[in-house]
């Protein structure tokens, strides 16, 4: 265990304090409870359920137009079965909400610790199942229906994974370094991007096109069953991180805590929703749709693309856990907002020069473009967790996480394709980020900043 002080004078002075809507006022905050300490167990455990939901997700992203082949090779044209494949993309992001709601509920009810055990092997077995379905051309339109089911319980699953591990870990850690280990759950999500382009680089660069269709897609969403099991071994043994007695007080006030959220926390969400906006927008046109763009519209070899996109994880991974500290520093708000109004400036010439030809240009580009949404991730989660009390906690931030994914996440790349067919202009995909930036940077004008203080434990 590593031992670090806390700000004590910050804690003092906003601990205690009523005057900060949403955050301490009409709750009392025991100073006794508050932790004092980094469990790096505790760090583990956030980390590895988002390396394993995001990996899946990545995976599916990266390897689209490959599944447009197995899945949706119907007879119609490469265009429409790769629009099938991100619409079957996007309908795992349908469900999250619902994820959120059961999860978030059981998770809000009998504690965190089992509860994300059970997303995450929930998670791992219905992407293992992924890896073994039957394709198109074995069984015909009943493979399709069969990725959609599949697609459909990872959806569920990831509804309550992130959510509860931002709970968990900003349960866990001293306040005022709760922007950076939380910071730490955004991480595995990138980190599970950046595996899965990896993993889909390498096959690319090793496998040939016919032998990727044939079988070399399978490789990696079976590769998923070591680090689910990984995960689940860490998750088993992790103590809860809200105790019996605030389980049993909390039981009557929120025996449904999604009546009381929106009965009570309504601004909370509504913040989390536009706040987690834009950074799912840009997440899956960054990290996941870009490829494809890269490819369809900059004239880029796959192989190309993907060591793109690999280099732009990386350097966005090395600069999280900077912007979480920033935002111990300096304030959640101020983070927020320029991350925000530098992705709705960024976008549009980033995009001119990805659509321009030249490789070494547009990988600065996209990486450029990562850079906002690092630190959008970097933030939000500890933001979040300040903006409820512990039981309602879970659901607060897995339901308006969850609902922003469903609007703009997994149907960010299907609106891109959508949009650069209605416009035929390279640049639509810009445009998009630049309407969720502005739905984020009006969000985040509302926020009350919330740095170094006690989270609420009624």
């Amino acid at each position: 265990m590593l031992a670090v002080e806390t700000d004590k004078r910050s804690l003092a002075g906003r601990a205690g304090s009523g005057a900060r809507p949403g955050v301490n006022s009409g709750a009392e905050v025991d100073a006794a409870a508050v932790p004092q300490s980094i469990d790096r167990r505790v760090v583990a455990a956030g980390l590895v359920g988002s390396v394993v939901e995001y990996y899946d997700f990545g995976i599916y992203g990266y390897l689209a137009t490959v599944l447009s082949v197995v899945f949706f090779a119907n007879g119609t044209d490469p265009t429409t079965a790769l629009l099938a494949t991100f619409a079957t993309f996007a309908a795992a992001f349908v469900l999250r909400p619902l994820g959120g709601l059961i999860f978030g509920h059981l998770g809000d009810r009998f504690g965190r610790s089992r509860i994300l055990a059970a997303t995450i092997l929930s998670m791992c077995a219905a992407t293992v199942a992924i890896g073994v379905l039957p394709t198109y051309a074995a069984i015909g339109v009943g493979a399709a229906f069969l990725l959609v089911a599949a697609r459909c319980v990872q959806g569920i699953a990831s509804g309550g994974e992130v959510g509860g591990a931002a709970a968990y870990v900003a349960e866990k850690s001293p306040p005022a370094r709760r922007g950076f280990l939380c910071s730490t759950v955004q991480l595995g999500a990138l980190s599970g991007a950046l595996l899965a382009s990896v993993a889909v680089t390498i096959l690319t660069s090793v496998l040939t096109s016919e032998q990727l269709a044939a079988w070399g897609w399978r490789i990696p969403f079976l590769l998923s069953l070591p680090l689910g099991l990984v995960g689940l071994w860490i998750r088993y043994r992790l103590e809860d991180s809200v105790s019996d007695e605030e389980l049993e007080a909390g039981e009557g006030e929120a025996s449904a805590p999604a009546v009381e959220l929106v009965r009570a926390h309504l601004p909370g969400l509504l913040r989390t929703l536009g706040l987690s906006t834009l950074l799912f927008a840009g997440y899956y046109v960054t990290y996941v749709y870009a490829s494809t763009h890269l490819q369809r519209t900059g004239g880029f070899s796959p192989a190309a693309a993907f060591w793109s996109t690999t280099i732009t994880l990386v350097v966005s991974c090395a600069a999280m856990p900077f912007f979480g500290k920033l935002s111990d520093r300096w304030g959640r708000r101020p983070v927020l907002l320029v991350a925000a109004i530098a992705f709705g400036v960024l976008a549009v010439p980033c995009f001119a020069v990805m659509n321009a030809g030249a490789l070494a240009p547009a990988i600065l580009a996209q990486v450029v473009l990562g850079l906002p949404e690092s630190a959008l991730m970097g933030v939000v989660f500890a933001t979040f967790a300040e903006m409820f009390p512990s039981r309602v906690r879970y659901t607060g931030i897995a339901l308006g996480f969850n609902l922003a994914s469903m609007a703009v996440g997994g149907t960010a790349p299907l609106i891109c394709l959508w949009l650069l067919g209605l416009t035929g202009s390279p640049l639509a995909p810009a445009w998009f980020l630049v309407a969720a930036a502005v739905v984020t940077v009006g969000t985040a004008l509302t926020l009350t900043e919330t740095r170094g203080t006690a989270l609420r434990t009624g």
